[in-house]
């Protein structure tokens, strides 16, 4: 494990009710992969985003990582719309869509996300503080936020399921306009459960070039897995410090520290807790990431709650700290 990576141990239990809001710090939540939830255990998703809701005081941005839906269909959509709705005017957040979001049934067959905008309009989401832009007018698949908290601007960046070459370059402009944010970005299909990063030449599964969408190979329409992600965007940009993604099953966690091309180092994170994950209960129990960013401390540190069962996962790979992190 990488030497920035250090082991969290025997966290007392939280006060969420509690503002833990300062000038030196601020706590961001990621909303892994709701889509079982959406189909079958709405009470699951209300669970999350009402306590979010509850603790906003503490919550500086939320951010769902993506297959907000399980089969794309209208019904899941207003199970998913209606839950994300109990975060309006509390705290800001963003989503990113994952493969089941898209084409027929959720098959990812094509790039088509017409219910999804549909359930979550760019006109209402243009009017939200810190909503920077789009990568097409009236459309929310790419998208980027800006935000101020814990002494830091910060640029958050949501891509869509294998994004292609034309977003890439489009996220890179967006990055060299900001250069003085720390950028967060947001994509479905980026690590993998071994702390690698999503690749054909590791044999991994669940690649967006397996999908019906990601069959241009080349172009600006070509679709990129996680290391073709690093390689074109994230390791080209010195300001960008973290990369966050859901996706993968297997045991559901991935982790890793890699240093840019020039030389800052980004934290990538996998989390997902759906149904097929090892060990997983009801799609996921109602288990959420919760990191807590301390740039004064050069520390990010990173914990798994669930407020459905109030409870937290301690496992290493699921309760660990970045210590020696440079904001």
């Amino acid at each position: 494990m990488n030497r920035s990576l250090l082991l969290l141990c025997a966290l007392p239990a939280i006060i969420f009710s509690i503002s833990c809001k300062r000038e030196d710090s601020l706590r961001i939540v990621l909303l892994p992969d709701t889509q079982v939830y959406s189909e079958s255990y709405p009470e699951i998703f209300n669970a999350q985003t009402a306590w979010i809701a509850e603790n906003s005081d503490s919550i500086a941005f939320v951010l769902h990582q993506g297959d907000i839906t399980n089969h794309n269909t209208p019904v899941e959509w207003e199970v998913a719309a209606d839950a994300m709705k109990l975060m309006d005017g509390k705290v800001p957040y963003v989503f990113c869509i994952g493969n089941h979001d898209i084409g027929t049934d959720g098959s990812a067959d094509v790039r088509n996300t017409d219910l999804f905008n549909a359930y979550f309009p760019y006109e209402k989401y243009r009017k939200t503080e810190g909503f920077g832009g789009a990568f097409e007018e009236a459309k929310m698949d790419n998208i980027w936020y800006t935000f101020k908290a814990g002494g830091i601007r910060w640029l958050v960046l949501s891509l869509e399921f294998g994004p292609r070459n034309k977003v890439l370059d489009w996220a890179s402009g967006v990055i060299e306009a900001h250069p003085s944010h720390s950028v967060v970005i947001n994509t479905h299909a980026y690590m993998y459960s071994d702390d690698t990063r999503m690749s054909p030449e590791r044999e991994h599964h669940w690649l967006p070039q397996h999908y019906g969408l990601g069959k241009e190979t080349s172009g600006a329409e070509a679709v990129n897995d996680g290391e073709q992600i690093w390689e074109k965007l994230v390791s080209q940009h010195p300001n960008i410090l973290m990369v966050v993604s859901g996706h993968v099953l297997n045991d559901g966690v991935g982790t890793l520290v890699s240093e840019g091309v020039q030389g800052n180092k980004v934290y990538q994170m996998l989390a997902n807790y759906q149904g097929g994950v090892e060990g997983s209960v009801r799609g996921g129990n109602g288990f959420l990431r919760i990191l807590d960013i301390h740039p004064s401390g050069g520390r990010i540190s990173v914990r798994t709650y669930s407020p459905y069962i109030d409870k937290f996962k301690t496992e290493p790979a699921q309760q660990f700290v970045f210590e020696e992190v440079e904001f």
